[in-house]
C-alpha cells in the first residue's frame, strides 16, 4: 500500500503555524514512508473563501520547502481539487445514499432548529437533531417540495450505536450515535458540507491516512458512519493535539502576526521555522534540538507525537532561527536581508556581508538587522553615561592621539577582512606601547577607544567594528566624542 496523505485548507486566510505544523506532520509522514502529499483546498464557505488566501497558502508551503504531489496547481489523476468544482462527484455518492436509505430531506427551519437546541440545552441534553423530518412520509415530502421549500438533507445515524476509532496518535477512542445524531450534509443551498465532502475526497484521492488537529476528532464519527454507509474502507486516523501561543490560546489564522507568511516577512530562515515547528508536540526521543530536514525525515514517526498541547515559545523560535542564521551562507543572507535595507544608504555587497558575518550572532530574524546597521552610519554618536568615565584619565587622550595616528598610517581598506586583521595588529602593538610609554594597559587603552568610537562601554570587538566604520568615520567619531567631553 502506497501511503498517502492530504492538507485540505480551507481558503479563508493565511497559513498559521498551527496548520503548517500539521502539514508539516503529513509531509513528514509521507517522505517517511515514500507516500504521496496532496494539496486541495475546501473552499465551500464561499463567503469568506478566496483565491487570494488559496494562493498565499500555497505560497507559504512553497517558501517552507514542502512541495505537494499532487492537487492545487501540479494537477494530478484525481481532480479538480478545489470542493466547489466537484459538486458533480459529491451529488454521485449522494445517489448510492438514497439508494442504501441513509439520508433524508429535512424542511426544518432555523428557528426551528434554535428553540430544538434551546429546549435540549435547558434539560441538560445534549442538543441534536431531534429527528422531526425523519419520519415524513414520501407524500409529505413531495407536498412540501411542490410549494417551493428548499430542503438540506440529512444524514440518517444508526440508533444506538457505538462509534470506535482507533486512532494513530491517542489511541482508542468511542462515540455513542445518540451523542452524534442526524447531520446535514447537503445545504438547501446545494453545496455539500465539510463532513460529507471530506470523506467523498479522501475516497475518491484514494487517501490512506488522515492526520489533522484534534480539533477534528468530533467530526470523526460522522465521516466514519458515511464510510460505512457507502461500504468503502476506512482510512487510519491520527489526531494531532492543538498548538497553544505562549498565553495558552488556541492559535488561529486571524492571528495575522503568527502567520507563515508574516515569519517569512520578518526574515525568519524557513529551514529554522520547520525545524521549529516538528518539535511542537513531537519528540525524536533524544535532546537533539536542531536538526535539518533530511534528518527530520529519517526519524519523523507519529508514535512520538505527543497527545499534550504543542506551545508557541516565540523565544525559542527565536533561538533556533539564531542558530540557523549563524550557519547561513553569508551570500544567502544578504539576499534575504534586501527587502529589510530599502531605506538605508548600504554600503557594498562585501560591505553588507561583513556586516553580517560580525553581527549575526545578536539576530533572531534578519529583520533587526537595519537596527545593528544604523549605528554604524552616523558621523557622531553621543557618549552614554556609563562609558562617560573612560574618557576622563590623563592617559585617554595620549591613547585617541596615538590610535588615530596609527590608524592614518594603514593601507587603504580593501579587503575587509584583510583589514580586520591589521586594525586587530594595530590595537595589539598599540596596547603593547601604551604599556611601555604611559604605564597602562589593556582596559585603559581600550576603554577609552570604545567610548569614543561607539559611545558606549560594551559590544562587539573593535578590531570587527572599525572595519565597517571605516578609517575616516572612526576619527570622525573620536574627533566628536572628544569635542562633548572637553578632552
Amino acid at each position: 500500500m502506497t501511503v498517502k496523505v492530504r492538507f485540505a485548507p480551507s481558503p479563508t486566510g493565511p497559513l498559521h503555524i498551527g496548520g503548517a505544523r500539521t502539514v508539516l506532520f503529513n509531509w513528514l509522514f509521507a517522505r517517511r514512508h515514500n507516500g504521496v502529499f496532496v494539496l486541495r483546498s475546501e473552499d465551500t464557505d464561499l463567503e469568506r473563501s478566496s483565491l487570494k488566501w488559496e494562493k498565499e497558502i500555497a505560497d507559504s508551503l512553497r517558501w517552507l520547502g514542502l512541495n505537494w504531489d499532487e492537487g492545487l496547481e501540479v494537477g494530478g489523476p484525481n481532480g479538480p481539487y478545489r470542493q466547489t468544482e466537484r459538486l458533480e462527484i459529491y451529488k454521485e455518492y449522494l445517489s448510492r445514499l438514497w439508494l442504501g436509505g441513509h439520508v433524508y430531506y429535512c424542511f426544518c427551519t432555523p428557528e426551528e432548529l434554535a428553540k430544538d437546541r434551546e429546549e435540549a440545552m435547558a434539560q441538560g441534553e445534549n442538543p441534536t437533531y431531534s429527528g422531526r423530518c425523519r419520519q415524513l412520509t414520501p407524500a409529505q415530502v413531495e407536498e412540501k417540495l411542490a410549494v417551493g421549500m428548499q430542503p438540506t438533507i440529512r444524514f440518517k445515524v444508526p440508533e444506538e450505536t457505538e462509534i470506535v476509532l482507533d486512532d494513530l496518535i491517542r489511541g482508542s477512542v468511542s462515540f455513542h450515535s445518540r451523542d452524534v445524531g442526524d447531520f446535514i450534509i447537503f445545504k438547501s443551498d446545494g453545496i455539500p458540507t465539510y463532513n460529507y465532502a471530506v470523506v467523498i475526497d479522501d475516497i475518491t484521492m484514494g487517501i490512506t491516512h488522515v492526520i489533522r488537529a484534534n480539533e477534528h476528532l468530533v467530526n470523526t464519527p460522522r465521516q466514519i458512519l458515511i464510510y460505512q454507509a457507502l461500504g468503502e474502507e476506512l482510512p487510519q486516523f491520527g489526531h494531532v493535539s492543538i498548538v497553544l501561543d505562549a498565553s495558552g490560546r488556541k492559535m488561529s489564522k486571524r492571528m495575522g502576526d503568527m502567520s507563515v507568511g508574516s515569519y517569512a516577512r520578518r526574515g525568519y530562515l524557513p529551514e529554522a521555522v520547520v525545524n521549529f515547528m516538528a518539535l511542537l508536540g513531537w519528540s525524536p526521543g533524544e535532546e537533539q534540538e536542531i536538526m535539518s530536514l533530511e534528518e527530520l525525515i529519517r526519524t519523523f514517526d507519529l508514535e512520538h507525537v505527543s497527545k499534550s498541547p504543542g506551545i508557541f515559545d516565540e523565544q525559542k523560535l527565536d533561538w533556533v532561527n539564531n542558530q540557523y542564521i549563524r550557519a547561513a551562507d553569508l551570500d544567502r543572507l544578504a539576499n534575504l536581508a534586501q527587502p529589510h535595507l530599502q531605506e538605508l544608504p548600504v554600503g557594498s555587497r562585501d560591505w553588507l556581508k561583513y556586516v553580517i558575518a560580525v553581527v549575526r550572532d545578536e539576530l533572531n530574524c534578519l529583520e533587526q538587522l537595519p537596527e545593528h546597521i544604523r549605528q554604524f552610519l552616523p558621523d557622531a554618536v553621543p557618549v552614554q553615561k556609563e562609558a562617560l568615565p573612560h574618557l576622563q584619565p590623563a592617559t585617554a587622550p595620549l591613547v585617541l592621539d596615538e590610535f588615530v595616528r596609527r590608524l592614518g598610517e594603514m593601507a587603504p581598506e580593501q579587503d575587509l577582512y584583510q583589514w580586520q586583521g591589521q586594525v586587530q595588529q594595530l590595537l595589539k602593538q598599540l596596547n603593547k606601547d601604551m604599556k611601555k610609554q604611559a604605564g597602562i594597559s589593556g582596559k585603559s587603552v581600550y576603554m577609552p577607544l570604545r567610548a569614543a568610537i561607539t559611545g558606549t562601554d560594551s559590544g562587539q570587538e573593535l578590531h570587527y567594528l572599525i572595519p565597517i566604520l571605516g578609517r575616516d568615520r572612526v576619527c570622525r567619531r573620536i574627533e566628536a566624542s572628544r569635542r562633548q567631553v572637553g578632552i
